[in-house]
């Protein structure tokens, strides 16, 4: 299936990296698995989250309440088109302060509520995650990134041990070696899904999980 797909089609992966620091291990990281994408003759974009003004959520209330997207003006609506023109999706951020960088923490709470939990537009995507960090607490943040992307109805597929990458290096390098196959496990898997879910859909005409709950809110109003 390696290097197959539909002429024309070229599949489109979009890495977004949380991180503050330009050229650190998450930047090296997300360039690492660009560079298997592209290997797969498939399209690798990134969106670096620190050079978007991304406004943290205010307290106007009326989240749960309003049916259109938030209107704070910043950088969000851009991103939000970006991931929905992508076939896949990688988060990649570092540990800070033993849990979610602040950066990649203020955009899944801005996307979800203020975008995408009203139709639901990165359901069947493929995602995946890259955690970097120095020594602890790496799991925690791939669990929470993990629950973000069920709730988008995103596919995580399965490729071993999670792309985790650690070093207690002053200097940026890639030198976990289990951490970086994990990485490229990923991203084949992740290519791999994509040509999968096209392929059915071109011999079927329909999509291999179709929806009819886009807005969990609005199924609720209707039952009650």
């Amino acid at each position: 299936m390696k290097g197959q797909h539909a002429e024309g089609r070229r599949p489109v992966v979009l890495g977004i990296s949380g991180s503050e620091r330009a050229g650190g291990n998450t930047d090296l990281a997300l360039a690492h698995a660009g560079a298997l994408v592209e290997l797969r003759d498939a399209e690798f974009r990134t969106v670096a989250l620190r050079d978007h003004r991304i406004s943290p959520c205010s307290p106007c209330g009326d989240c749960n309440y309003r049916a259109d997207p938030c209107a704070l003006p910043d950088a969000m609506p851009q991103i939000v088109e970006e991931m929905k023109r992508a076939d896949g999706i990688i988060y990649a951020t570092p540990v800070h302060g033993f849990g979610l960088a602040h950066l990649m923490q203020i955009f899944i709470e801005r996307a979800g509520v203020g975008f995408l939990r009203f139709e639901r537009p990165l359901a069947n995507k493929v995602g995946g995650i890259i955690v970097t960090g120095r020594r602890y607490s790496e799991a925690s943040v791939h669990n929470q990134l993990v629950d973000n992307l069920l709730l988008n109805r995103m596919i995580l597929v399965g490729s071993g041990f999670p792309a985790l990458l650690r070093s207690t290096s002053r200097e940026p390098a890639l030198t976990d070696t289990e951490g970086l196959e994990a990485v490229e496990r990923m991203v084949h898997r992740m290519l791999d899904m994509i040509l999968l879910l096209r392929r059915h859909e071109d011999v079927t005409g329909e999509a291999v999980l179709p929806l009819d709950d886009r807005n969990e809110r609005v199924v609720r109003e209707r039952t009650h």
